[in-house]
C-alpha cells in the first residue's frame, strides 16, 4: 500500500476549475481524496471524471484510497460500470476496495449489486476474516430485498466467526430480520446480546412497529427502562407510529403523555407518524386535522410530512386542498424532492389532472420507480395507453430504477385498457423469467380482465383454474364483469358462486349476475335473485358522486 502525505493547510472549498490549480492540491493524495468526497457529496459527476483524468495522467488513481473513492463517487452517481472497471483494477487482498463498493452499492440502493460483490468477496478464503467491515451494508441490502434466506447465510457467517459481539452487526441482524417480516428472530437476537444498547432496542422496537405489534413493542421498552436503558425520540416516533398504523388513537395520545412524562418533547416526525397513519387507514379528515394542529403548534413540516398528506387528497378527490399543499412544499422549499414530486405525480394523476402530471413528471431530473409507476397508472387509467406502455419500455430499457411488481400490474392495465393480449402475455412471462417476480393477486386480476375484455373467456377462465394461489373478489369480479358485458351466463353463475362465498354480505355481485339473466330473458332467476338479496338483508353500496371546486 501506498503512504500518503498529509497536508498541513485546510482544504478550502474548490471553485469550478479547482483541479487545475496545482496550488490548492499541491499534488498531495489525501487532498485529492478530499475533493473527490467532496464531488461525490454533490454528485458532481463531470467535474469528478476530469479530476479523474488528471489522476490517471499523474498516476495518482493507483493510491488506494483515491481509487476507492473514485469507486464511491460513480456508485453514487449511478456509474456501476465504471465503479467495477475501477474496483477491478485494486488487488483483491485489499478490503478498502470490498468496503467501496459493497456499501455503496448498498446505501444507494443498488442492493442486488451489493449481494453479488459480497458473493464474490466470499469466494477469497483471505478476505472472511474482513467480512466484518462489510456485513452491516449486506444485511440492510438484505432487508431491503427481503431477501430472508440470504440474510441467514450472513448470520451463519457471523456465528461462525463470532462476528455477533459486534454491536453494529447485531443490530443490522435486528434490522434485517425485521424487515424481512421476522421480528420473533429479530426478538431472538436482541435476547442474545450481552450489552443491550439503545440502537439495538430502537431497532426491534421498530421492527416490532412495521409488523403491526406496537402493544409487544411498548412491553420492551417498559421492560428495558427497567434495566436503565431509557427511550429517546426515535423509540418514542416508532411507538406512535406503530399505535398510528394500527388507527388507535387512544394509545396514540398515551405514548404523548408517556414522552412528556420522561420529558422527551414530539418533533416534527412524531406528528407526521400519526398524520401517516391516519392516512394510511383511510381517516383522511383526520389526517388533515392532524396536519392542522402541527402547524399550530409551531412544527415546520418535512418532505416527509408532506408526501405522506399528499395520498389523501387523491383518495378524497380533494384536488384543491391538493394544490394548496403543493403550494405549501413550494413555499418550505420541499416541492423539488423527489418523494413529493413522487406524491404530487400521483395525486394529480388520480384527481383527473393528468396533463398537471405529465408536467411535473418530465420536469423532475430524477425519478424512482414509485414514480414511473405513478405515471404509467396514470397513464392507463385516463385511456394513454400508448403512452403508458412506452413509459415502461423506456424503464425496461434503461434498467434504472427498476422495475417492480407495481410496474408490471401498471403495464397489464395498460395492455387490458388497450386491449392488446399479445403485449399482456410476453409481459406476463418476462415479469417471472427476467425478472424473477412471482405474480400476485392484481397480476392474474389483470391477465383475466385482459382476455375477458376481448371476449376471451374461456381463456380468462382457465387462467383462474391454473393460478396456485387461491383467487380473490378481484379476480373473480373481472370474470364476472366480462361476462356481463359478452352474456356468458354459464361462467358468470360460477363466478358469482365464488364471489358469494368471499363477499356474502354484498349485493352488488349478484345484481349484476341478476342484469345478465335480464338481459338472457330470464326472468324467474332474476325474480329468485332479488327475492335472496331481500331476505338475507343484504346490503348494496349506494352510488356516489362529487364535484371539487378547482
Amino acid at each position: 500500500m501506498h503512504a500518503f502525505v498529509r497536508t498541513t493547510q485546510s482544504l478550502k472549498i474548490p471553485t469550478k476549475n479547482a483541479i487545475f490549480n496545482h496550488h490548492f492540491l499541491r499534488s498531495e493524495p489525501e487532498s485529492y481524496a478530499k475533493l473527490i468526497e467532496t464531488y461525490t457529496h454533490s454528485r458532481s459527476l463531470q467535474q469528478g471524471k476530469k479530476l479523474h483524468a488528471l489522476l490517471t495522467t499523474n498516476g495518482y488513481v493507483r493510491f488506494n484510497l483515491i481509487a476507492s473513492n473514485l469507486i464511491t463517487l460513480y456508485t453514487t452517481c449511478g456509474q456501476l460500470s465504471i465503479a467495477r472497471k475501477l474496483f477491478d483494477k485494486i488487488p483483491q487482498t485489499n478490503i478498502h476496495r470490498w468496503i467501496a463498493l459493497i456499501a455503496t452499492c448498498a446505501r444507494c440502493g443498488f442492493h442486488d449489486h451489493a449481494l453479488e460483490v459480497f458473493s464474490e468477496m466470499q469466494t477469497l478464503n483471505d478476505q472472511k476474516s474482513n467480512s466484518v467491515f462489510v456485513i452491516p451494508s449486506v444485511l440492510k441490502a438484505c432487508g431491503h430485498v427481503g431477501d430472508r434466506i440470504y440474510g441467514e447465510q450472513v448470520h451463519c457467517l457471523v456465528l461462525k466467526c463470532s462476528f455477533e459481539i459486534d454491536a453494529f452487526v447485531s443490530s443490522a441482524l435486528i434490522v434485517m430480520y425485521s424487515k424481512c417480516g421476522e421480528v420473533r428472530d429479530a426478538r431472538k437476537v436482541f435476547d442474545g446480546m450481552v450489552v443491550k444498547d439503545l440502537v439495538a432496542m430502537n431497532a426491534v422496537v421498530s421492527g416490532y412497529a412495521q409488523q403491526g405489534l406496537p402493544n409487544e413493542a411498548l412491553s420492551l421498552v417498559e421492560n428495558m427502562k427497567l434495566m436503565g436503558v431509557n427511550p429517546n425520540v426515535v423509540t418514542w416516533n416508532a411507538l406512535i407510529s406503530g399505535f398510528a398504523q394500527k388507527c388507535d388513537r387512544e394509545m396514540v395520545s398515551e405514548i404523548f403523555r408517556l414522552m412528556n412524562e420522561d420529558r422527551v418533547e414530539p418533533d416534527v416526525v412524531s406528528w407526521t407518524s400519526v398524520l401517516s397513519g391516519f392516512v394510511q387507514n383511510f381517516r383522511n379528515e383526520e389526517a388533515f386535522d392532524a396536519f392542522k394542529k402541527m402547524l399550530l403548534l409551531g412544527f415546520c413540516p418535512t418532505s416527509a410530512t408532506i408526501s405522506a398528506l399528499l395520498p389523501a387528497c387523491a383518495t378524497e378527490a380533494r384536488v384543491r386542498f391538493g394544490k394548496e399543499i403543493h403550494g405549501y412544499a413550494l413555499v418550505i422549499g420541499v416541492e423539488d424532492d423527489l418523494y413529493v414530486r413522487s406524491a404530487l405525480v400521483d395525486m394529480y394523476a388520480k384527481c383527473g389532472f393528468i396533463s398537471e402530471a405529465r408536467t411535473l413528471f418530465y420536469k423532475m431530473p430524477e425519478k424512482n420507480t414509485v414514480t414511473m409507476n405513478s405515471m404509467i397508472f396514470g397513464y392507463a387509467n385516463h385511456g394513454c395507453c400508448e403512452e403508458a406502455i412506452e413509459l415502461f419500455n423506456q424503464m425496461e430499457m434503461e434498467g434504472v430504477p427498476k422495475l417492480d411488481h407495481l410496474t408490471f400490474t401498471a403495464a397489464l392495465t395498460a395492455c387490458s385498457h388497450v386491449g392488446d393480449i399479445e403485449l399482456g402475455q410476453r409481459l406476463f412471462k418476462i415479469m417471472q423469467e427476467k425478472y424473477c417476480i412471482e405474480p400476485r393477486l392484481e397480476h392474474y386480476a389483470c391477465m383475466v380482465d385482459l382476455f375477458g375484455r376481448a371476449g376471451k373467456l374461456e381463456e380468462a377462465y382457465g387462467i383462474i383454474k391454473s393460478m396456485p394461489v387461491k383467487p380473490d373478489l378481484f379476480v373473480w369480479g373481472a370474470l364476472l364483469a366480462a361476462c356481463r358485458n359478452h352474456g356468458h351466463v354459464e361462467l358468470a353463475e360460477v363466478a358469482a358462486k365464488h364471489l358469494s362465498e368471499l363477499e356474502p354480505e354484498s349485493a352488488g355481485n349478484r345484481l349484476l349476475l341478476s342484469s345478465l339473466y335480464a338481459d338472457a330473458g330470464t326472468w324467474g332467476k332474476v325474480e329468485r335473485i332479488k327475492r335472496r338479496i331481500k331476505k338475507g338483508k343484504l346490503r348494496k353500496l349506494q352510488g356516489l358522486s362529487w364535484i371539487d371546486n378547482v
